[in-house]
């Protein structure tokens, strides 16, 4: 759901603090996306990446993120700019000598910002917050940053970010879509620690990835806290302002797990959520132990038509809980499809955007699986049918893990389906080749080596080497990167068409795109099957 940014009308420029003697003489520079017109070094600020294969100037170079602290001030209604503070903690430094520090933020205006306790001077280039300390960083150190900002709920150019309910707001942030909501490393690969204070008017619940910390009461608002657990990437983050309801239950191994659901519908949907503890126990018998401190389902009043595997709270339309013509096991095979991403996409999260198969391919599996089980369907038709359609989505949108870029200004562009029933094709492939046994040994070992943090394709096919005890490095390339599909071993009769049957899914159905997630993209399931 990330789009462009927006451009507010210039603003005259203003000087925040005056620079050091180590630093140039500082001049004046038109407004930015970010809204904000500041004075810059002489030598110009630009926007910067780190080379992500697909989308290169996403994230920032030179720097580590540890920690982040958003605080966000609800005013009661979700047409108005929400104040906030987000403060960037443990900032290391860890590649070269830096003179500015580039966050991505591009909706929204900035007030102030300080780099360890003192103003700092800042500008907006293109989607970056460029921030200029009145000292340089050396390799090693580490600083505090703090902005002070606003943070925009109001449609954009571009989806993404704040979705606004029928009673208040949520998040939707994949891909790049978390710097629309707070400054931020707007990439999977710097995971960091997350802490939420939320300010809501009496009346409304806040609710936000991790554990509960405090609930601090004041006449007219309520301030709800929350801290993870765990590192978590910018696109995983997860905030639910609204009149809304939160549920406990307890999962396996004591796990607390909280749902959040309008009030006035938590008796009709109390039925499908009590489904979680068994599909966690579930998961828990194919890849071992569920991996963060708590889960739950926010079900939000808003058409997405998409679910998403925001860490700790998934986001899913309410109504996909409530529609007669739903079967039971297509909603539970959905539930268990965003599941399956807290260990694969969430604990375990990609090294570059190409490295997407390995989230969704996972998720798909799973739900495939689950489906074959509740549903009746088994998953050799459904692989059968994706091997039908696999060469015509390999010409269309590349092998799993070698998509082709999307469009300008739509990075969603890469949810296409050779990354969900394609990657996922590419593990049927390679259960056939390993065998059962050693294939549920990888799923296992490849969760547990890369607990809480990155891991690459390349990564994948070294471990399922090491696991089967044989070199599998051609076979997954082929399977992974060439432009027909390889032969399936076991099937020497299968055939792919060379077109695919289904099309590419719109943005409202990026994370099922053979039309899972009923919407305005998508289509609803026949009762008998898919």
């Amino acid at each position: 759901m990330p789009l462009t940014s927006r451009h507010p009308a210039q603003q005259p420029p203003r000087r925040v603090a005056p620079p050091r003697t180590r630093r140039r003489t500082a001049q004046t520079l038109l407004a930015s996306a970010v809204g904000v017109c500041l004075v810059a070094a002489s030598a110009p600020a630009e926007p910067l990446g780190i080379g992500d294969p697909l989308f290169p100037h996403l994230g920032n170079p030179g720097y580590d993120v540890r920690a982040y602290d958003l605080d966000l001030t609800y005013s009661g209604t979700n047409d108005r700019p929400l104040e906030a503070v987000t403060t960037v903690e443990k900032v290391a430094h860890i590649t070269a000598e830096l003179d500015r520090i580039n966050l991505d933020f591009a909706h929204g205006t900035v007030r102030s910002v300080e780099v360890d306790g003192e103003p700092a001077v800042f500008t907006g280039v293109g989607e970056d917050l460029v921030i200029t300390p009145d000292d340089g960083l050396d390799p090693g150190d580490s600083v505090r940053i703090t902005v002070r900002h606003t943070s925009d709920p109001r449609p954009g150019d571009r989806e993404g970010g704040w979705v606004r309910t029928a009673d208040g707001l949520a998040l939707a942030n994949q891909a790049d879509a978390a710097h629309l909501v707070f400054p931020c490393n707007d990439h999977p690969s710097d995971k960091a620690m997350f802490t939420f204070r939320i300010t809501v008017p009496e009346g409304h619940t806040a609710v936000a990835n991790g554990l509960p910390t405090a609930v601090d009461r004041a006449p007219g608002t309520t301030t709800w806290s929350y801290r993870t657990r765990n590192p978590m990437a910018t696109e995983l983050a997860q905030v639910s302002i609204g009149r809304s309801t939160v549920l406990h239950r307890t999962g396996p191994h004591d796990l607390p797990l909280r749902d959040v659901v309008p009030t006035e519908h938590r008796t009709a949907l109390e039925p499908w959520l009590a489904k979680t503890p068994a599909q966690i126990r579930w998961m828990e018998d194919r890849v071992g132990r569920y991996p963060f401190a708590t889960y739950g389902l926010l079900l939000a009043e808003a058409s997405t038509g998409f679910a998403l595997e925001t860490q700790t709270l998934s986001l899913f339309e309410r109504d996909l809980f409530t529609d007669p013509a739903l079967p039971a096991w297509y909603v539970e095979s959905i539930m268990v499809h965003e599941l399956a991403h807290q260990w694969f996409g969430d604990s375990v999260s990609p090294r570059t955007w190409a490295d997407l198969w390995l989230n969704e391919g996972h998720a798909t599996w799973y739900e495939a699986l689950y489906a074959e089980k509740r549903g009746g369907r088994t998953l050799e038709a459904r692989m059968r049918a994706a091997y039908e359609s696999s060469d015509g989505w390999r010409a269309a949108g590349g092998p799993p893990a070698a998509p082709k870029p999307p469009e300008p200004g739509r990075k969603i562009g890469i949810f296409r389906p050779g990354v969900y029933g394609g990657a996922a094709l590419v593990l049927y492939a390679l259960r056939q080749e390993i065998g059962q046994e050693v294939f549920d040994r990888l799923e296992r070992a490849w969760v547990d080596r890369h607990r809480d943090g990155n891991a690459s394709t390349a990564d994948f096919v070294r471990l399922a080497s090491e696991t089967a005890g044989r070199d599998l490095t051609g076979f997954l390339h082929a399977w992974l990167y060439d432009d027909t599909t390889p032969r399936m071993p076991g099937h020497p009769d299968w055939r792919s068409s060379g077109r695919a049957v289904t099309a590419e899914p719109g943005p409202h159905t990026r994370e099922h795109p053979h039309g899972h997630l009923p919407g305005p993209h998508g289509h609803r399931p026949a009762a008998g099957g898919e």
